[in-house]
């Protein structure tokens, strides 16, 4: 029990000094554009790793919403067993506005959560055309089983249902 909550100090740590790098290492200008919300079931963590699969929407006000596929990969430890996740991020973009599928590509950054019952984590990542998009988390990853996790994170974005 105290080892899980060494490990989910350390993964908060993590996240908190991989968050002030990237705000300030963000030379280009963006503006918020929108909201990243995604749901997804069941991942176990393999020690190294895991893959979770979520269905997102970009909420944009007076915009329809745009739906996305995507595959979260993380690499670094990660043990346990969630049995369902939400994460939500705010969407910032060198424009005031995104086309229907312009979120889609691949995003990387790091990535730190703990779990037992209910759990928070989060996550910042910057990736999508010309890696100019970034997804700030606007609130902690709710998420519900036993994990810890910390390490890097790619996020896959693909236009859905």
């Amino acid at each position: 029990m105290r080892r899980s909550f060494a490990l989910g100090g350390t993964a908060t740590a993590l996240l908190l000094a991989s968050i002030v790098g990237a705000l300030s290492q963000q030379p280009m200008q963006r503006v918020q554009v929108g909201v990243l919300e995604c749901r997804g079931g069941a991942s176990i963590g393999f020690i190294v790793g895991s893959v979770t699969n979520l269905g997102c929407v970009l909420r944009v006000d007076g915009v329809p919403d745009d739906r996305y596929i995507a595959t979260i990969r993380k690499v670094g430890l990660d043990l346990g067993i969630t049995q369902e996740t939400a994460l939500a991020w705010g969407v910032w973009a060198p424009v005031a506005r995104l086309g229907p599928g312009d979120l889609s590509g691949d995003y990387a950054g790091a990535q730190g959560s703990a779990t037992l019952g209910v759990g928070v984590g989060g996550n910042v990542l910057v990736g999508g055309s010309n890696n100019s998009i970034a997804l700030q988390p606007l609130s902690l990853q709710g998420q519900v089983g036993l994990n810890v996790a910390a390490g890097l994170e790619s996020l896959e974005l693909r236009p859905g249902r």
